[in-house]
């Protein structure tokens, strides 16, 4: 076997990626202690600070990050995803960096990419980022995870007129902008989809850019994936009934209206052949137009309350400038 006989010193040293100035790196975490220590040293090689926000964790997640070099904040119970990254993304703001980067605490993004997500902020072309998985052609995304997504990415464009191709990617970058526009509330998994929805409507300017993803991770996903979707898509909906309740409340109705009509019709066409009163399809028939009007005046109704309320919104933003 043959032997080197270069002298160590004289060996290629390993790269030291650049440290991005005034990048700062936000981990929501719960029971990662498996995990977080090895992201955070990672992600420290490449920006000036990170953030923990421990979200009541049972293990020793919070201890493990703060060794690691992070900032930690330590919630006493866990509240979830949406509560724990509104906590560290008001931290952040606080602390004033230029581009604020959410990554997931399981290790299933790569700290490589920190530079491709954060970098259309620096160049003041975005307000948020969005790393895609399905941008890339790199990424075996299971196929249950691809429909689901899918289903989200399609309720989500709903909710906000933004098309997305990975509306729930927890690994994204938001501008000084975007921080001073985090004005809404949000709990559970929902904060995706929420985030933006809220900057399409404030006017921020959202991209889309391909990231790299592993899911062979020792600690997987804490809920169900059926159970986390299902989540998610509740949230979506109730977004949609509180944004565009005409389309929440209107298009139901109005589908609702036509099937009676169609029933009605029905109904009436059999009386007149058969001389036979119809009773079961009559009722069906009339509770069906009548829910359907209720539905399409609740649309018209809630829809002419969110107009008045974002017009007083402008108004007040305009007067305060």
């Amino acid at each position: 076997m043959e032997h080197s006989n270069a002298h160590p010193e004289q060996q290629p040293a390993l790269a030291q990626p650049e440290v991005l100035n005034g990048v700062i790196v936000l981990i929501p975490a719960y029971n990662e202690d498996l995990m977080i220590g090895s992201i955070v040293l990672k992600v420290r090689r490449r920006v000036e600070k990170v953030i923990v926000v421990d979200d009541g964790s049972a293990d020793q997640t919070a201890d493990v990050a703060r060794s690691a070099g992070a900032e930690v904040i330590r919630l006493a119970e866990n509240c979830g995803k949406s509560h724990a990254l509104l906590k560290g993304l008001n931290r952040a703001r606080e602390l004033g960096g230029a581009v604020v980067i959410t990554m997931d605490g399981d290790g299933q993004h790569n700290a490589v990419d920190i530079s491709v997500i954060a970098q259309p902020v620096l160049d003041g072309k975005a307000d948020l980022v969005i790393g895609s998985r399905f941008l890339s052609t790199k990424n075996d995304v299971p196929t249950h995870r691809r429909l689901g997504q899918k289903t989200l990415d399609v309720a989500t464009a709903i909710s906000s007129g933004q098309p997305c191709t990975d509306s729930q990617s927890g690994f994204r970058a938001l501008s000084k902008k975007a921080l001073e526009n985090l004005d809404f509330t949000s709990y559970g998994y929902g904060i995706e989809s929420e985030m933006i929805s809220h900057f399409t409507e404030r006017g921020l300017c959202i991209v889309e850019v391909p990231i790299t993803v592993r899911y062979t991770v020792p600690n997987g996903h804490k809920k169900n994936f059926m159970a986390h979707g299902i989540s998610v898509l509740g949230s979506i909906i109730n977004l949609i009934s509180y944004k565009r309740p005409l389309l929440a409340f209107g298009i139901p109705g109005l589908i609702l209206f036509l099937v009676g009509l169609i029933a009605s019709s029905s109904a009436f066409t059999e009386y007149y052949l058969t001389d036979r009163f119809p009773f079961t399809l009559s009722m069906m028939s009339i509770a069906l137009l009548i829910l359907g009007l209720l539905l399409i005046i609740a649309g018209l109704i809630l829809n002419a309350l969110v107009v008045i309320v974002n017009k007083n919104r402008v108004e007040v933003n305009g007067l305060s400038k």
